[in-house]
Order: structure tokens, then C-alpha cells, then sequence
């Protein structure tokens, strides 16, 4: 079974919001944007809406899809999807977690999912819009 799982880029500037997975979850203590997996019957943006609100106590508008990928990890296989998205005020760390705005330069030295590795490199090698 694959796995669906959406998540935002929210950027300020050349900086983009990124969290820190939370231990006792899957890759615990790795970087990652925030977002999660879908539940039956919800399409992407309405997942992200959700997880957002959640997560990060934010509304947000779900832009464009910027990159569609699968990995396959040892225990599950996931199809990501990653949004641009727009919030609407201050994200707060609700769940705890660590939150921050990386740079593109720093996102290539944080450690992050194997997943998102593509992104990264997207995110990390193109000159700001």
C-alpha cells in the first residue's frame, strides 16, 4: 500500500518554513515541510488545510504543486506531494515541535527525509522568483 502525503512550502522572502519530526514517529528528529499523510477520501488541499491547521495553528491558501515524487522506505512506500502554500499569519509549534525558516543554503546542510531529497536540491539550486 502506498502512502499519500502532502506537504507545504511556505516561503518568506528566500527563507522557508520547515519543522522538526517529533520522536517516537517515523524519522524522528529529521527536518521536513510541514504537512502529513491524507485520510480516506480527502484531496490534497483539503489534507493540507487540515494538517496545517493542526500542526502550525494556520489557515493557508494551497497554491501550485511544485513536485510529485515516490520513495520507497524499508517499512512503506510514500507518494509526496509538495505544495506551495500561502499562509494566513504567525505559524505557531503547536504539537511541540521544533520550527524554524532555512534558508536555500541551509536546506542543503539540514538533514531531511530521504523523500525529499529532490525538492531539496530543486528548492536549493533555483534563484529566488
Amino acid at each position: 500500500m502506498i502512502l499519500t502525503v502532502v506537504a507545504a512550502i511556505v516561503r518568506d522572502g528566500d527563507r522557508f518554513l520547515i519543522t522538526r519530526r517529533q520522536a517516537g514517529t517515523h524519522l524522528a528528529g529529521l527536518w521536513e515541510f510541514p504537512g502529513g499523510k491524507t485520510a480516506p477520501g480527502e484531496t490534497h488541499v483539503e489534507a493540507l488545510l487540515r494538517e496545517l491547521q493542526e500542526e502550525l495553528a494556520a489557515h493557508a491558501v494551497v497554491g501550485s504543486l511544485i513536485l510529485e515524487t515516490r520513495h520507497k522506505y524499508p517499512d512503506r512506500e510514500i507518494a509526496l506531494f509538495f505544495y506551495e502554500c500561502t499562509l494566513a499569519g504567525a505559524p505557531a509549534a503547536v504539537l511541540g515541535q521544533e520550527m524554524r525558516w532555512a534558508t536555500r543554503e541551509e536546506l542543503a546542510l539540514l538533514e531531511f527525509p530521504p523523500a525529499d531529497a529532490e525538492l531539496i536540491t530543486l528548492l536549493a539550486s533555483t534563484a529566488s522568483r
